[in-house]
């Protein structure tokens, strides 16, 4: 059979776009069968040796035995469903899988397998509406007697599926600038507050919880960062470590401009109360330069809206008048000629 007859017997069978369905199907197909060959993955040797050793034979299999009951009181949230498909779902390079959780972690989003999640969403998504658009010419076609151009059919069904891909990109991308302006605009009132508790007699330890507790209702992505430096000094990690960790994730100049400070204070060993007085006045005097700056920006912005709406109507009002008189002085000469 040649390729004539079979794109004819195609169009026959499902209309214009037939051969367009045929080879989408081809290639769905294909992918399902390389998706299992994309998710297999060898078993790690070291794997092999655990089974293989018997829990509960000599010290090795006692230890065994202790760190299985520990490891089951650890996780306690279950095995990740999409395990097997992480080959798939996330980057193989440490490089882009580091930055991808960095990302994810300024969106506010947690945990040990958040990118393989986001890339879960992201696929679903796009085949979804990649279906749905197939769905929607399949249903075009066969209620109108002219079927839609190969260019609009394609655009009709591809168009979809690319939103759905780039949409949870964008919707993290909004996440990200809008709980980075929330920690700038929080960040002065955090520092007076951080204040006031040093200089009552606690400790910079018990003010940054304090100060998470007090901002939990007003900012609560600063006050969410302040409970995760808390937790994390509290299980002994080292501070200048922690606080270097909150300006990466908070992405604002103001909150890495303090971490330095707050480090250099602790490494000189110079009060950290003079510190926080100096730097809090500093961020006070910040604010309302941006304020004065959003002010002075207003004016600007409204001069295209004012030539908009403002000019015409009173060009309107002004010319108006002599350009009617004019075209009726025109229809009068007109006719006397």
């Amino acid at each position: 059979m040649s390729l004539q007859a079979i794109t004819d017997m195609l169009t026959a069978w499902l209309g214009p776009m037939g051969p367009v369905i045929a080879l989408a199907a081809l290639g769905a197909v294909l992918v399902l069968a390389a998706l299992p060959a994309l998710v297999s993955r060898r078993e790690d040797p070291l794997d092999k040796l655990r089974k293989s050793l018997a829990p509960g034979s000599g010290t090795v299999g006692a230890a065994q035995a202790t760190s299985k009951k520990a490891q089951k009181l650890r996780n306690t949230a279950g095995p990740d469903k999409l395990q097997k498909f992480a080959g798939f779902l996330e980057p193989q390079s440490k490089e882009e899988m580091s930055e991808s959780r960095k990302w994810l972690h300024k969106a506010g989003y947690r945990g040990p397998h958040v990118v393989r999640h986001f890339h879960a969403v992201q696929f679903a998504l796009a085949i979804s509406l990649l279906g749905l658009g197939v769905l929607y010419v399949l249903f075009y076609n066969a209620g109108h007697e002219v079927p839609l151009e190969s260019t609009n059919a394609i655009a009709a069904i591809l168009g979809p599926g690319i939103g759905g891909y780039y949409a949870p990109r964008r919707w993290v991308n909004q996440r990200v600038a809008a709980r980075t302006q929330e920690i700038q605009d929080g960040f002065p009132d955090a520092l007076d507050m951080l204040l006031v508790c040093v200089e009552a007699g606690q400790s910079l330890d018990q003010g940054i919880i304090r100060v998470s507790k007090e901002l939990s209702s007003s900012y609560p992505a600063l006050a969410e960062e302040f409970a995760t430096v808390a937790h994390e000094i509290k299980a002994g990690l080292d501070k200048p470590t922690v606080l270097r960790a909150f300006a990466e994730r908070s992405g604002v100049s103001d909150v890495a401009s303090f971490v330095t400070v707050m480090i250099q204070s602790q490494q000189f060993g110079t009060s950290i109360a003079e510190a926080l007085r100096l730097y809090a006045a500093d961020m006070r005097d910040k604010r309302i330069m941006r304020a004065e700056e959003a002010a002075n920006k207003i004016p600007t912005k409204m001069t295209l809206g004012t030539m908009m709406f403002t000019v015409p109507p009173l060009l309107i009002i002004l010319v108006g008048p002599s350009v009617h008189d004019m075209m009726e002085n025109f229809a009068a000469i007109g006719a006397r000629h």
